[in-house]
């Protein structure tokens, strides 16, 4: 029993994290509609964060969790087309990071969970000799404030934009 409310308990953690995530443009997701195989399929997010799905047309889900965006589509097909859907969705592929500065490699790169700061620099072939080890920004997708000055195990999202400065010595 002990093992059993362990294993629930964790559940719960986890989907608390998952159901955080909010939809950007980009996003690969894999929508499985359980009994309606021609319902099932893997769809990007467009860049004005919509998808096109059937019966229910362009859906507008930029900043949605998993969790909405289930509960819109189950509602939907329950509007006349299912009796009682049933909806699963995962993040198939992330949309990209982007790192640019004092690294081997600059660009876009896809995000993985758990991504630090020091790992995307890894990810981007490491420093160069004149990077700066404590100049560090990371702008978030869809924020518009500046860039925000962070550690190398500062957690990155996907849409972030990292920029590593020049170290004058």
């Amino acid at each position: 029993m002990a093992t059993l409310l362990l294993f629930c308990s964790v559940v719960s953690a986890e989907s608390t994290t998952l159901s955080d995530y909010r939809l950007g443009s980009g996003d690969l997701l894999s929508i499985q509609v359980f009994g309606e195989e021609d319902l099932s399929m893997e769809i990007r997010l467009s860049d004005a964060g919509t998808i096109a799905y059937p019966f229910l047309g362009e859906l507008r889900v930029l900043n949605m969790t998993i969790g909405n965006l289930s509960k819109m589509i189950e509602q939907g097909l329950a509007d006349g087309y299912l009796l009682d859907p049933h909806v699963s969705i995962t993040v198939a592929e992330y949309r990209q990071f982007f790192i640019n500065g004092e690294v081997q490699e600059p660009g876009g790169y896809p995000f993985q969970p758990g991504l630090t700061l020091q790992k995307a620099v890894a990810l981007a072939g490491g420093f160069t000799e004149r990077a700066s080890k404590s100049k560090l920004f990371v702008s978030h997708d869809g924020e518009t404030t500046d860039p925000r000055l962070v550690q190398l195990n500062t957690q990155i999202k996907p849409g972030d934009i990292i920029t590593i400065e020049q170290s004058f010595f």
